[in-house]
């Protein structure tokens, strides 16, 4: 594992003490942290890009590891980056290399083309065959590794019937000439009558499998990325719909409690209207009340004068009439008194 220089790695604060660079600092390599930077993958091939331009330090991964597993750092994204860039590179060098050899080979027709074409298929087939067994066999799965080289056979003897087309189909001197192809993976050169042993080693060498690791990690990083966008995605939509939900039933709390305000409102409204028209009924029944015993009182005061008046009159008039009985009785007396006088004069007349 290679580092970064000591300077760009360290940093020194104002006492002087060491303190180690974050994962997260701009200055570390995210696609390392990632595992997979092409500086880290092609080193000692023959496109060793030499040392990154940025921090590598497997601690600090491992801090990453950990951090990663607790939130969402995203990124995943500078590393898309950062492939993306150096896939595109090696893109480029491998369609000026196919220019380069469509400019410097024979031409040859369409029909030949073809039939070449499939034979340098065939030899990427054999090739990758033959390094799925070496690496089975390294690993000591003996018996997969031998049904691997059984195939081989199997394309091997495919590859001799598409070679004996090819080589029938143009002149022998033509045929004997290399024809070159390059490789849709690593750009690099191969032969049409490279042998197996060098099919081997280069589908199976780390330049090739480097390369296969690159674009497979370019592809998953492409994959994580747009899940993790769709997730924080419905996350984001989660959270608004939750929000929105919360809004909702805000208004639906703030709706009912102005709603309760105003019933409250109301009913302390209805409770001082009907206090208010308690009042004035009692206001109304005290003022009746008070009128009735107002009323009362004149007639009492009424019917007491009038008594004293009616016993004033009575005892007049019957002062009056007593008075008059008497004086009647005086002059039924006195008519009595005279008129026996009268019969006593009349009687003293008459002897």
């Amino acid at each position: 594992m290679r580092f970064f220089s000591q300077d760009a790695f360290w940093t020194l604060s104002g006492d002087e003490t060491r303190q180690r660079v974050k994962y997260s600092d701009e200055r570390v390599c995210k696609s390392h942290l990632l595992d997979c930077c092409p500086h880290d993958i092609l080193s000692g091939t023959r496109m060793d890009l030499g040392e990154c331009t940025k921090i590598h330090d497997l601690a600090l991964r491992a801090d990453y590891e950990i951090a990663s597993k607790e939130r969402e750092l995203f990124f995943e994204l500078d590393a898309v980056d950062h492939l993306e860039s150096f896939i595109a590179d090696c893109d480029r060098r491998t369609e000026l290399a196919k220019k380069r050899l469509a400019e410097t080979q024979e031409e040859i027709s369409a029909e030949v083309a073809a039939k070449a074409e499939k034979v340098h298929e065939l030899n990427e087939e054999i090739g990758k065959l033959l390094a799925k067994a070496e690496q089975l066999g390294a690993e000591g799965n003996v018996e997969e590794s031998q049904k691997v080289l059984q195939e081989v056979e199997k394309v091997r003897s495919r590859k001799k019937d598409a070679e004996e087309e090819y080589r029938n189909s143009m002149p022998a001197s033509s045929f004997q000439q290399q024809k070159l192809r390059v490789c849709e993976v690593c750009s690099a050169y191969l032969g049409l009558h490279d042998n197996d042993r060098r099919l081997a080693d280069h589908f199976g060498g780390k330049l090739h499998l480097g390369f296969i690791q690159i674009r497979e990690k370019l592809d998953q990083l492409k994959k994580t990325v747009v899940d993790k966008q769709e997730k924080r995605n419905q996350d984001r939509l989660k959270r608004r719909e939750e929000r929105e939900k919360e809004e909702k039933m805000k208004k639906r709390t703030r709706s009912r409690s102005r709603e309760h305000k105003r019933s409250g409102s109301r009913d302390r409204r209805r409770r001082r209207s009907r206090s208010s028209s308690r009042d004035k009924r009692r206001s109304r029944s005290r003022s009746r009340d008070r009128k009735r015993r107002q009323r009362s009182r004149s007639r009492s005061r009424g019917q007491r004068h009038s008594h004293e008046h009616g016993s004033r009159h009575k005892s007049s008039r019957d002062r009056e009439h007593s008075s008059r009985d008497k004086s009647q009785g005086r002059e039924r007396r006195d008519g009595v008194n005279g008129r026996s006088d009268s019969r006593r004069a009349d009687d003293r007349e008459d002897p």
